[in-house]
């Protein structure tokens, strides 16, 4: 019954940066892969970066240059920091997590099908203006 709340989202000019945390409890947080997707109108969602068991990370590869993303052990949050945002930026932003093992640590934490429906927040909006 663990949830994932999403927070720090907001409105940005371009070449500005945020950060977003992910607050997470229970086993969501101590799991297989956690991790942060984004949605844009008319695409499909696609992930931006995870943290598997072992503290290794995968990046989207157009992302990897200007995101970062880290657990905060202190406050079982996944953090994701982006830098240079541009307006192909804009979107809402998931965490996700699989206490499961769906996914037992590699490119399918990446994966939207690896979660299940009710280990995603709702969700944080960032939107990048000119």
């Amino acid at each position: 019954q663990g949830h994932l709340v999403e927070s720090g989202g907001g409105s940005v000019q371009a070449g500005g940066s945020l950060r977003l945390s992910c607050a997470a409890s229970g086993r969501t947080y101590d799991a297989y892969c956690l991790a942060w997707f984004r949605q844009a109108p008319g695409k499909e969602r696609e992930g931006v970066a995870a943290v598997g068991a072992d503290g290794y990370i995968w990046y989207a590869d157009s992302l990897k240059d200007r995101f970062t993303v880290s657990k905060d052990n202190t406050k079982s949050s996944l953090e994701l920091q982006m830098n240079n945002l541009t307006a192909e930026d804009t979107a809402m932003y998931y965490c996700a997590s699989d206490p499961f093992g769906y996914c037992t640590g590699g490119p399918c934490c990446l994966v939207a099908e690896t979660y299940g429906a009710d280990y995603w927040g709702k969700g944080t909006q960032v939107t990048v203006f000119s």
